[in-house]
Order: C-alpha cells, then structure tokens, then sequence
C-alpha cells in the first residue's frame, strides 16, 4: 500500500494552519505545518514533502524568499497563499517560482481542489525530486543533506563545477584549466586529491554518496540519483 502524499502547511496564523491541516487530512492526506520560514526551509529539505503551501507573510523569512530558497534544490509544488487579491500580478512579477497561487479569505474546498490538481499534474511530470545539496554562491559554501561541507575555496570552485554539469566526464586538465590552475607549478594529480578530500567530505554527512566516479583514462564524472 502506498504511503498518502505529504503536505506542508507554511502559516503563522494558527487558526488558518489548523483549518488547512484538518482538511488535508480529511482528503487522505498526511499533513503538518511551520509558522516560521527559516524553520520551513529546514522542514522541506528535512522531509521532502510532496506539496507546499506557503503564506507570503511569514516571519523569519517572507514567503517569496522562502519559495526561491527551496527552488535552489527542489522542484516540488508550491502554492502560495496572500492576504490581497492586487499582490498575486505583483507575485507573478516576481517569478517566485511557485505553481499557484490563492487569495485570503479563500474557500478550503477550492484550496483541496488546486492541491488535486498540482499534485496529479506533478505526477504526470514525474514526482518531485530533492537535489542533496544546496548552494550559496555569496557565501561560497555548498550544503550536503542540509549540513554545510567545510570546503577549501578550490573544493568550493571544483565542486560547484562538477554540481553545474552533472553527468559530464571532465578531463583532469580540463578541470585544472577550468579552475585556472594551468599557471601553477602543479601536476594533475593533484586533481585526485582534491576529489578524494570531496568525497570524503560528502560521504561524512551521507556515508552511501557516490556522487564522484573515475573515469578511467580520462578524468571524472558527478552524477547522482535524486532522493525522490
């Protein structure tokens, strides 16, 4: 038997929290909520739900910001929920990223029939899927499982790479020059160390990631299956 899908209610009014959760669970489905955004944040990449509802008005972090923040590593569905019917054109400006959007006060019933409707149009498309790692370009860092890698500024600059093309075979000099390190008294096995401290760094946080693979003769490849 397949296990109800799971939804996420993001709302600080906790009336407007409890209304949507006991609806959700009279459709069937497994529901909980956050009221706080940083708070959320850590709740999706915790438990990869497969919807969210999301209040533009939230404190620790706005729901807008919330929404492109979880779209850095997920495509799951977002319904965001507004207090003003003039906000959602803003909203659309925006390109939040969001699926859909419904207006306070809304009808519960309404609200079901759109989560009906994202959840079998992201079935269709292939569920959800929850990149394991999260990166933060100002702050050069790149999360794994929601943890922070202690990267060296050049494991930061080579994994960031192999990140942005998944699936690609790099050469050891293609990396070298990729990385600007052609100039350098360096041998390009020193490539290898730098993979090898990667994925010791990764396997820390998730011991069964094999997300770095020799290819023999040639270089390496990052690849990885998304957590579905």
């Amino acid at each position: 038997m397949s296990q109800p899908r799971h939804i996420l209610v993001v709302e600080d009014d906790a009336r407007i929290a409890q209304l949507l959760l006991d609806y959700l669970a009279h459709e069937g489905w497994r529901a909980s909520s956050e009221s706080d955004g940083n708070q959320a944040l850590h709740a999706v990449q915790r438990q990869m739900p497969d919807l969210v509802l999301l209040d533009v008005m939230l404190p620790g972090m706005d729901g807008v910001s919330l929404c492109r923040a979880i779209r850095q590593f997920s495509d799951v569905p977002i319904m965001m929920i507004t207090a003003r019917v003039d906000e959602v054109d803003r909203l659309l400006g925006l390109n939040t990223g969001a699926d859909d959007y419904v207006c306070k006060p809304f009808s519960p019933r309404e609200v079901m029939a759109r989560v009906h409707a994202l959840l079998r149009r992201s079935q269709s498309h292939g569920k959800a899927h929850i990149k394991p790692w999260e990166i933060q370009d100002e702050a050069m860092r790149i999360a794994w499982r929601g943890q922070s890698l202690n990267l060296t500024p050049l494991e930061y600059r080579l994994l960031r790479l192999f990140i942005s093309q998944p699936g690609r075979v790099f050469s050891r000099a293609q990396l070298l020059e990729a990385l600007h390190l052609e100039l350098r008294d360096i041998s390009d096995r020193a490539i290898d160390t730098h993979v090898k401290n990667l994925r010791r760094k990764i396997q820390a946080i998730e011991p069964d990631a094999n997300c770095l693979t020799s290819v023999y003769g040639v270089g390496y490849r990052f690849e990885i299956t998304e957590t579905v």
